[in-house]
C-alpha cells in the first residue's frame, strides 16, 4: 500500500520558515518526479515546487521561486520543502505527490499528472 505521510506544517508569523517533509512508503522505485502542491479555501489545487528524479533539477512558479526550495533523499525515500520568507498569502494545505507520468503537462505541476498524493498538511502564515 502507497503512503505519503506529510509534517512540519504549522503556524507563523509573516516573514518565518518553515519546513515540510513527506516520508512515501510502499513505493520502492525513486526514478519519478515528485512535487509539493498547495490548496487555500476556495481555490484550484497549484503547484509551489517539482523535482527531478535525480533531485539535481527543481521547477518553482514565480510565485514562491527565490523563497521555496524542494529537496529530496532517495535513500530515505523523502522529499522536502523549505519554505522562507513566508507570506499570509502561503496559507494553504500542503500536499506532496509523487509517481508523476511521463508526457504529462510540462512543467511537472499538472495535478492530474501524478499517481500518489499525501493527506496534506497545513500551513498558516498570519501578519
Amino acid at each position: 500500500q502507497v503512503q505519503l505521510v506529510e509534517s512540519g506544517g504549522g503556524s507563523v508569523q509573516a516573514g518565518g520558515s518553515l519546513r515540510l517533509s513527506c516520508a512515501v512508503s510502499g513505493v520502492t522505485d525513486t526514478s519519478d518526479y515528485r512535487g509539493w502542491f498547495r490548496q487555500a479555501p476556495g481555490k484550484e489545487r497549484e503547484g509551489v515546487a517539482a523535482i527531478h528524479p535525480t533531485g539535481r533539477t527543481a521547477y518553482y512558479p514565480d510565485s514562491v521561486k527565490g523563497r521555496f526550495t524542494i529537496s529530496r533523499d532517495n535513500a530515505k525515500n523523502t522529499v522536502y520543502l523549505q519554505m522562507n520568507d513566508l507570506e499570509p498569502g502561503d496559507t494553504a494545505m500542503y500536499y506532496c505527490a509523487a509517481g508523476w507520468t511521463s508526457g504529462g503537462t510540462w512543467p511537472p505541476f499538472g495535478s492530474s499528472d501524478y499517481k500518489y498524493w499525501g493527506q496534506g498538511t497545513q500551513v498558516t502564515v498570519s501578519s
